[in-house]
C-alpha cells in the first residue's frame, strides 16, 4: 500500500486539478472564445417603429413593395402566356 502521504498526494491532485482547470478557461473568456464581429453592430440591425405614424409608412412602403412585385409577376405571366401562342 501506498501511505498517507501517497493519499494527500492524490487528495491535492482531485481538488487542484478541477481548480485549475476552471481557473485556466474561467479566464479572459471574452478574448479567448470570442469570435470577432459576430454580433451585428447597432447600425446594422433592424429598428423597429413604435409610433404611429411610422407603423403607418412601414405599412405603406410593404404594401407598396407587395404590389410592385404583384404587377411584375402578372406582366411576366402574361409576356409568357402570350409568347407561348405565337
Amino acid at each position: 500500500m501506498g501511505g498517507p502521504n501517497l493519499e494527500i498526494f492524490k487528495f491535492g491532485l482531485y481538488i487542484l486539478f478541477p481548480i485549475g482547470y476552471m481557473y485556466y478557461f474561467g479566464t479572459n473568456l471574452e478574448e479567448r472564445f470570442s469570435v470577432p464581429d459576430f454580433w451585428p453592430k447597432p447600425h446594422q440591425t433592424h429598428k423597429l417603429p413604435y409610433e404611429k405614424d411610422e407603423i403607418e409608412g412601414e405599412l405603406a412602403r410593404l404594401r407598396a413593395r407587395r404590389l410592385a412585385l404583384r404587377e411584375r409577376r402578372l406582366r411576366e405571366e402574361g409576356a409568357r402566356e402570350g409568347g407561348g401562342e405565337e
